[in-house]
């Protein structure tokens, strides 16, 4: 009982930091209307430039958090106006595959200039807490409250600002918006900007809560977009609950799997989706 109430405690820990990405990738998808794989090594890029700050200048975790946003938001922006904003008028599948190529690109680019090698952030190590027969390290409960309060704010934007509103005005019906003067091209990079730099960001927290290295991006795209997919993609309530079913299902496949076929659980569940319920759990059918 003690292992299980563990893999269900790690599980929600896990989720919430997948959720910051998974939330990214769903709002540019509800907009642009493909899937943008960048989201891998956008995390990369976004954990690399907190280590560097982390290691290298001695900034706290909160300021490099808030840098690796912007760095993000910016690269995500640059990739989406200089390469794939061109490839739109030949279709979706073109967009999503060039996506794939811009990934390799960065992907290649963050390897080129840091190698291949672990790194971990420059944080104090402090012993874990033990309650109940379970065990929560520190770093680990602080990295999931700060993903908390993220989503908050996250969910607030969305539903209160005048960004928000205008986001999701323009992925319900961008025709639409364009009577209330909205432009959907400005909104469009506005969502870019942000769902890059909260890839950016749950690649920082997720390397707080082991390491970094070049592929860590690529590693976290499956699980990504599968708790989008479960979600049902464009939905962000969708993208928040299907990262926490996969979290917990990751952390509990443990107790009966080797940890190698981890990963595993990822595309049995974009199989089962799209095989059952193609929309996915909050997602609706066009």
């Amino acid at each position: 009982m003690t292992a299980l109430l563990q893999a269900i405690l790690n599980g929600i820990m896990a989720g919430a930091l997948l959720a910051i990405p998974a939330v990214g990738l769903t709002a540019m998808f509800s907009v642009l209307r493909y899937p943008n794989f960048c989201v891998g090594p956008l995390a990369t890029v976004g954990a690399f430039t907190a280590w560097v700050l982390n290691v290298h200048y001695g900034v706290g975790v909160l300021p490099a958090v808030v840098v690796a946003f912007a760095v993000s938001a910016v690269t995500g922006v640059a990739i989406e106006q200089l390469a794939l904003a061109r490839l739109r008028p030949s279709g979706a599948l073109t967009v999503a595959i060039g996506s794939i190529a811009a990934m390799i690109v960065l992907e290649n680019l963050v390897r080129f200039f840091f190698g291949n090698d672990l790194r971990s952030f420059d944080t104090p190590l402090v012993r874990d807490w033990f309650f109940w027969g379970l065990r929560v390290g520190p770093q680990q409960l602080q990295t999931a409250v700060i993903a908390v309060v993220i989503m908050s704010a996250l969910f607030a934007f969305f539903l209160f600002s005048r960004y928000g509103k205008a986001m999701r005005a323009v992925a319900d019906n961008p025709d639409l918006s364009r009577i209330y003067r909205i432009d959907p091209t400005r909104i469009a990079i506005a969502v870019v900007a942000l769902g890059s730099g909260l890839a950016g960001i749950g690649g920082v927290l997720l390397g707080l809560d082991s390491a970094i290295e070049p592929m860590t991006g690529s590693r976290l795209l499956l699980p990504i977009f599968a708790a989008a997919v479960l979600g049902g993609l464009g939905s962000i309530p969708g993208a928040l609950f299907g990262a926490l079913l996969i979290g917990l299902g990751e952390e509990l496949s443990l107790l009966a799997i080797p940890p190698t076929y981890r990963s595993a659980i990822g595309f049995v569940v974009i199989l089962l989706v799209l095989s059952i319920r193609p929309q996915g759990l909050f997602g609706e059918r066009r």
